[in-house]
């Protein structure tokens, strides 16, 4: 089926992907912040004297479905560009052979898996150190502090002047899947960036960025232990009706203190950690890193507002004090900052990456006469 003069039009249009090769510095940097925050993790859990686990099966369930949502990403780029070039929406086995070859060549494959890799592995060392802070500070909290700062500035307590001016039904419900959306946003999100970045080097950099918030993160939980307003303060939340957070909080709960009963018991951990808010700082690098990326205009006014929303939900429902979520804003700019130095990423235009030279570059025995090729 032959594509409408629109479609072609619209497909001749669009501007060119750098098919560049990726810098080892770029690829190796996932790896370098895995493996500090793994070291970090394994030395926290040695000193609070239990096992380093695998909560909720991060580093085989989870990884195994973002490597499925990547691989069909990658069949449907194959499709889509295949259908593209062809002008066609049923491409020839052929065409899409000719562009898997040209676009997924093996150094792509090895920096997508070592991006992904690396993230999950972060994110399970994080969960390690989240789950041992009370057993490293016990008995430290800073809920009664952090309210009382919030309260002066505020001439109250934010989560009630947010209760008295939304109001409580539907609009806790919508708050409640806001803040469980973030759950499926960052790996959603992670498995786009890899595989449909125009430069891979900036997919590279942004999956290094969320990687860097777990380890500030958990560096802020040490800092400052704190439970939240609804754990430290339950009264003040009472009033909602039950939602998907509120079923999580209780589940979260009953956690911890299972955990605090006996921290060595078998799948043993707990989640509560206040301050920072690592949700805030996730979205927040997302929302900064698509402005780097040169992403389009309605995604990045998308992006501001779900990180605005992901705000009102974390203090309506008792999550996180406000100065958690200014907390979170600075962690997601400090991970944004490392993730460049590490991977040494800047936006550049096809034109000019394609006239750079290729010094400091994976090898690519298979490149073509023009360089880094299609």
């Amino acid at each position: 089926m032959v594509l409408p003069s629109c479609y072609r039009s619209v497909a001749i249009s669009v501007e060119p992907d750098i098919f560049e090769v990726p810098r080892w510095r770029s690829v190796l940097a996932g790896p370098v912040v895995a493996a500090v925050t793994l070291s970090a993790a394994l030395l926290a859990t040695q000193s609070a004297g239990v096992p380093l686990r695998d909560p909720d099966g991060v580093a085989g369930r989870r990884l195994m479905w973002v490597v499925l949502l990547v691989v069909v990403l990658v069949a449907l780029d194959v499709v889509v560009r295949a259908g593209r070039r062809t002008a066609t929406l049923t491409p020839s086995r052929a065409a899409m052979q000719s562009v898997r070859r040209e676009r997924w060549r093996w150094y792509r494959g090895v920096a997508v898996a070592s991006a992904l890799v690396s993230f999950y592995v972060s994110y399970l060392a994080y969960r390690n150190l989240k789950s041992v802070v009370p057993l490293l500070r016990p008995g430290e909290l800073f809920d009664r502090q952090l309210a009382e700062f919030e309260r002066g500035l505020f001439g109250g307590d934010p989560a009630a002047l947010l209760h008295s001016l939304l109001g409580v039904g539907l609009q806790t419900q919508f708050l409640s899947v806001v803040y469980v959306l973030y759950l499926f946003f960052v790996p959603v999100s992670l498995a786009l960036a890899m595989v449909f970045s125009r430069d891979l080097r900036g997919g590279l950099f942004y999956a290094t960025a969320l990687s860097m918030n777990w380890p500030l993160g958990a560096a802020s939980y040490l800092l400052v232990p704190a439970l939240g307003p609804v754990y430290a303060t339950p009264a003040s939340f009472a009033d909602l009706p039950a939602s998907g957070a509120s079923s999580l909080q209780n589940l979260l709960l009953d956690q911890r203190l299972n955990f605090l009963a006996d921290p060595v018991a078998s799948g043993a951990a707990q989640s509560i950690a206040a301050f920072a808010s690592v949700h805030v700082s996730m979205i927040f690098t997302a929302a900064v890193a698509a402005h780097l990326l040169g992403l389009a205009r309605q995604l990045r006014i998308g992006l501001w507002v779900l990180l605005a929303l992901t705000i009102a939900a974390t203090i309506y429902l008792g999550w996180h004090y406000v100065v958690d979520d200014v907390a979170g804003i600075f962690i997601g700019l400090l991970a944004l900052a490392l993730a460049r130095v590490l991977t040494g990423y800047r936006r550049r235009s096809p034109r000019t990456a394609h006239a750079e030279g290729q010094a400091d570059v994976m090898p690519a025995p298979e490149q073509s006469a023009v360089g880094a090729g299609v």
